[in-house]
């Protein structure tokens, strides 16, 4: 199976180590991109787990792994990268009413003891 970031590797190859915990993505770019698959496998525990710990309370598991769940997630596109810990992307899914819809963020990200979370992101037009 081809990895659902985008990476052209296969799932067995690029994210689903980083969703196993056998690693950590060793960049942030690398967690953006696993964050994606995780959402398009859905993977609501990883999502959660790779959320920054003191963010996590404005989060909910059970609310990620649904958006996972009910939209189709067909397409990630790395915009930018304007430094190491940020990420500029474009997520394109198919939401529960059949409307292709596209997720355009400014993603921000921390390292912490060699581990990758994501921290917060701005929504773009």
């Amino acid at each position: 199976m081809n990895c659902p970031c985008c990476s052209g590797k296969a799932y067995e190859d690029c994210c689903r180590p980083y969703h196993t915990g056998e690693k950590n993505a060793p960049t942030a770019e690398a967690l953006m991109r696993s964050r994606f698959s995780a959402f398009a496998i859905p993977n609501g525990d990883y999502l959660m787990e790779t959320t920054f710990p003191s963010k996590r309370k404005y989060h909910n598991r059970k609310d990620l792994q649904e958006w996972g769940e009910i939209n189709i997630w067909t397409k990630l596109e790395i915009v930018d990268k304007p430094n190491a810990n940020k990420v500029e992307f474009k997520a394109f899914y198919t939401d529960e009413d059949g409307a292709q819809q596209i997720h355009h963020e400014l993603s921000a990200f921390k390292t912490v003891q060699n581990r990758w979370f994501y921290v917060s992101g701005i929504f773009l037009e």
